[in-house]
């Protein structure tokens, strides 16, 4: 990607040891952390040593190589690939389809596989003489489609499939297992210009593009193994696995000749862009992955998923140009930018903000043709500052030289660019005046607000939109006509799967006994929207009544007025209380609270100030702040927070001032939600009618829902942002409306919650339940719903998260470990539910229910839709069942379970696509980066940073120790209230 492969490759660093995509030592070298995080599995690393792997596991040239199939090999799958035993206790899929609700017909975007290859495939390894770069994947790729490659290799009368790197297969086996080509890149140019009548080019080391390459025979694939396997005749094999890897190279080796590929996703050169802003845009492709499933026919057999791809890409212009667009700035803006940071350019905020242009490729124009270089960094010299020697031994600045050698008068005082590149064992600096960034380049940094939003709108279609996008994506695909697929026999059927899915019954929606209409009608369920007014909370905060409050009204532009404050305050009072919430009326000020204006000037004394003229108000503790902003800023919300949750240890809600000045009943009520979950009540309950049928002893068996989800900084985040985010939620009521949460720090992008969080942190909520619900004893059941993890980390979460919550229950002296049944819950895949009858958008109803045609042939999973989409496409839950131990669950009750409580989402009067314990999971790990270190402390100044981050990438292997969040006040009990609502 990025210019003509020759000269990519010859213009990239030989070796590549800067680019930071290396697999690094092992894990305890590169996620070494403090005492709150220690060292685990992160999930794209082998979770066995190099000296404990078994010597069945597969060995692949990469990590990558597995990661491309993980959606085909499922739990099990992943065990044989890294030499481990099978789980016994691995839930198997149920021999009966759930028959609970009603039938309905989806069309999925699947696509059988009729036919795959019978014929034997010959594999082969392939490596590489000592002068050339192995790591220049477009020089690699550029040597395999030689002349004198494909001479030696038969083609094209034998197509080779080659998967980029070590790995080779051809349906004929050669007459040695093992020769040598050799490759000069220069001669067969040579030949190809004279074939056109061009002259040959300049003077060149005539050694330079000499390459060796070595190919030898390894294996037979035999694909009877893959039919074994899919027929239940025999178990996962490493020789399944050889065989789905050649055909998911197999299906991509003709897309990736004709479009740009992105791992699994294709794009289309020449397709409509879309500007995103800030130097990047995108447009629209198709991604493609072949798996084994269960099909709509009810057979087991192979299946592709394509769907629409949205990718962003660097826009290919002048770098100056993309600089200036990047950062909002005009050239000369940028330039002072710079100069004032110049000085600690190491710790310039400027240098870290760049760091989102490195491994970009450019080409130089001021010489003919263009030579492309791919960036390494900025540095902290401008043009008249960068010097070099010149061939007469003569220290001359960059700008000096550029006029004498090119006619051309540089800017100054920006910086000049170091490349990845080298010339004679030193480094190439160029200007920034002169190079433009290729085309078709990724933009892998987190996209910003503005960004992000444009995307959105970018990327949301409804489905009729997106089923023609999916159709389209076939077209380019061209299965029928792609030689590959016909040369080896793989056949795909162009139409897709409709399959006989399920619409799960919703539970009864109640609210207060005391409401107009205290159970939702049905036909609002279905619809999956409901109304608050005239309607009381299920459990109002009777036990936390607001008895001292305050209001402070952040000043600046766009604040509130003390008469609109008062306003909606008095709004507030009324619509709460008629909701069932308690406010207890003061002798001397009633229900009125304190209301005072807040000076950010003050940084944190803003908020001492209002919570200690509150508190003297009413000579006590107040209940609850409210504060109302000027705008979504995310550092003044998180200065609150932080101020209100660690050094005052109350709720606080933050609301902004438009809405305060509208201060509508429908605004209020949704803020009356939040309030009184974070007071200890419930909005509602969801009652099934359908569990007790299946399970009558469910709601006599204790049962504890715990959901948990690690987040990882963005890429390109700074060493301040370095942290990865545990959170752990764990329910504290007979009807799991409401959450305890834990929040803490684990380590640097390490997947699997730390033994010490899980010790201290799920400890403590567990010891709680205990008290409060257990009488003392554990509950009998415990349904872990686990967000955020790849199928090559399931048995992590197995062998190390339950292990250590089972390690927590004997800790606290129980005899016996509850019954676990583990979900994982995954939103990134591709599957998209197209039903015959939908809602008015053409989307699945609430309850949308899919086990077949997209799941496991063998395992226990499904695809649940369970809310309304407001924009775009639904996208369902994938659901995997990794462990039920002694059968506490049976299917169709966890399906139910699952289903009925996205119906009680404490902040919402609409279900929820998630799970409430992972969605608050979610809320809680973003709430508590208010918590870290580095935040605006109370005194409105920064900390000192709490870590030695010694790296800004997660890919390093450079030490990163992460220090832990700062608790919130002790003896308040915030702690055990739902305070991240």
């Amino acid at each position: 990607m990025g210019g003509p492969p020759r000269r990519r490759a010859e213009a990239e660093k030989k070796g590549s040891s800067s680019s930071g995509n290396s697999s690094g030592p092992s894990r305890e070298a590169t996620e070494r952390s403090l005492t709150k995080s220690i060292p685990r599995l992160d999930g794209n690393r082998d979770p066995l040593g190099a000296s404990t792997r078994s010597e069945h596991a597969v060995e692949y040239s990469r990590p990558q190589d597995l990661k491309n199939i993980s959606e085909a090999l499922g739990y099990a799958g992943w065990c044989v690939a890294r030499g481990l035993e099978i789980p016994g206790e691995l839930p198997r899929r149920p021999g009966k389809l759930n028959s609970v609700g009603k039938p309905v017909s989806v069309t999925l975007n699947t696509f059988n596989v009729d036919k795959f290859p019978t014929q034997l495939v010959y594999q082969y390894d392939v490596s590489w003489g000592s002068g050339t770069d192995a790591t220049k994947r477009v020089l690699v790729k550029k040597i395999w489609h030689s002349k004198a490659v494909k001479a030696a290799l038969g083609e094209p009368e034998n197509l080779w499939i080659y998967d980029g790197n070590k790995l080779a297969w051809s349906g004929k086996k050669l007459p040695r297992d093992e020769f040598r080509i050799e490759v000069d890149l220069d001669a067969e140019e040579a030949q190809d210009r004279a074939a056109q009548g061009l002259p040959p080019r300049g003077a060149r080391n005539p050694d330079k593009n000499k390459h060796k390459l070595f190919v030898k025979f390894t294996r037979k694939l035999d694909f009877s193994s893959l039919q074994s396997f899919l027929n239940a005749q025999a178990s996962y094999s490493t020789e399944c696995i050889d065989t789905i890897n050649f055909l998911d190279h197999l299906m991509r080796e003709g897309p990736s000749l004709q479009y740009t590929q992105i791992k699994k996703s294709f794009f289309q050169r020449g397709e409509q862009r879309f500007d995103l802003g800030g130097g990047v845009e995108a447009f629209k492709g198709v991604f493609s992955s072949l798996r084994p499933c269960l099909n709509d026919k009810l057979e087991k057999g192979l299946t592709v998923n394509v769907d629409v791809a949205n990718g962003t890409f660097w826009r290919a212009q002048e770098l100056g140009r993309a600089l200036t667009q990047s950062f909002n700035l005009s050239a000369p803006q940028f330039a002072a930018r710079f100069q004032r940071e110049q000085s600690d350019w190491r710790n310039s905020p400027l240098k870290k903000d760049l760091r989102r242009f490195k491994r970009v490729g450019v080409s130089a124009t001021h010489v003919t043709p263009h030579t492309q270089y791919t960036i390494e960094e900025f540095t902290d010299k401008d043009v008249n500052q960068a010097t070099f020697t010149d061939k007469d031994s003569n220290t001359i600045t960059l700008r000096e030289y550029f006029y004498k050698k090119y006619n051309i008068t540089l800017m100054t005082g920006v910086p000049v660019v170091k490349m990845t590149k080298k010339i004679r064992q030193k480094p190439v600096y160029l200007p920034i005046d002169v190079l433009k960034i290729d085309p078709n380049q990724r933009y892998n940094t987190k996209l910003n607000d503005k960004q992000t939003s444009e995307m959105i709108k970018f990327a949301v279609t409804l489905p009729q939109a997106r089923w023609a996008a999916v159709m389209h994506g076939v077209h380019l695909l061209g299965w029928q006509k792609d030689r590959f697929l016909n040369h080896y026999g793989l056949k795909i059927n162009p139409v897709p799967a409709k399959v006989k899915g399920t619409l799960l019954p919703p539970p009864k929606s109640c609210f207060g006994a005391k409401s107009r209409q205290a159970v939702v009608d049905t036909k609002d369920l279905l619809q999956g929207r409901w109304r608050l007014d005239g309607r009381v909370f299920a459990l109002p905060n009777t036990d936390r009544p607001i008895r001292g409050w305050g209001v402070c009204v952040i000043q600046g532009r766009g604040s509130v007025s003390p008469d609109v404050a008062r306003k909606f305050a008095q709004e507030f009072v009324k619509i709460y209380t008629a909701h069932g919430g308690v406010i207890s009326s003061h002798p001397t000020h009633g229900t009125t609270p304190w209301i005072g204006p807040g000076n950010l000037a003050d940084g944190g004394e803003m908020v001492n100030k209002a919570y200690q003229q509150t508190g003297n108000r009413y000579q006590q503790r107040p209940t609850l702040m409210f504060f109302i902003v000027n705008d979504r800023n995310v550092e003044i919300y998180r200065r609150i927070k932080k101020s209100m949750d660690i050094r005052f240890g109350i709720v606080s809600q933050v609301i902004q001032s438009k809405h305060a000045q509208t201060a509508s009943a429908q605004y209020i009520s949704n803020v009356c939600m939040k309030v009184n979950a974070k007071l200890g009540g419930a909005t509602n309950v969801a009652v099934s009618q359908v569990i007790p049928k299946l399970n009558p002893k469910a709601a006599s068996t204790p049962t504890m829902v715990v959901g948990a989800d690690v987040s990882h900084p963005a890429p390109g985040a700074g060493s301040g942002e370095a942290a990865s985010f545990a959170a752990i939620t764990v329910s504290n009521d007979a009807t799991f409306t409401r959450y305890w949460a834990e929040v803490q720090t684990n380590g640097h992008r390490v997947e699997m919650v730390t033994t010490s969080n899980i010790e201290e942190h799920f400890g403590h909520m567990a010891k709680n339940w205990m008290q409060r619900l257990g009488k003392g004893q554990p509950p009998k059941r415990v349904i872990y719903i686990r967000d955020g993890v790849s199928e090559g980390q399931y048995a992590a979460v197995l062998n190390e998260e339950v292990r250590d919550m089972k390690t927590v229950f004997a800790k606290l002296g129980c005899k016996t470990s509850p019954d676990f049944c583990v979900m994982i819950a995954g939103k990134r895949h591709h599957i998209r539910f197209f039903p015959d009858q939908g809602d008015r958008n053409k989307n699945p109803l609430p309850g949308t229910l899919v086990e077949t045609g997209c799941t496991h042939p063998h395992e226990f999973d499904f695809y649940l839709c369970s809310h309304v989409a407001i924009k775009g496409t639904a996208r369902p839950i994938h659901y995997q069942c990794i462990l039920n131990e002694n059968g506490s669950w049976q299917a169709a009750e966890i399906q139910q379970f699952l289903f009925e409580h996205s119906y009680q989402y404490i902040r919402s009067t609409t279900p929820v696509s998630l799970h409430p314990a992972v969605y608050y999971a979610h809320l809680a790990a973003d709430r508590a980066r208010a918590h870290v270190s580095d935040s605006p402390v109370s005194s409105g100044k920064k900390e000192a940073q709490g870590q030695d981050a010694r790296s800004s990438t997660g890919s390093s292997s450079r030490l990163i120790e992460v220090a832990p969040l700062q608790p919130m006040l002790a003896n308040t009990g915030i702690r055990e209230t739902m305070w991240y609502i």
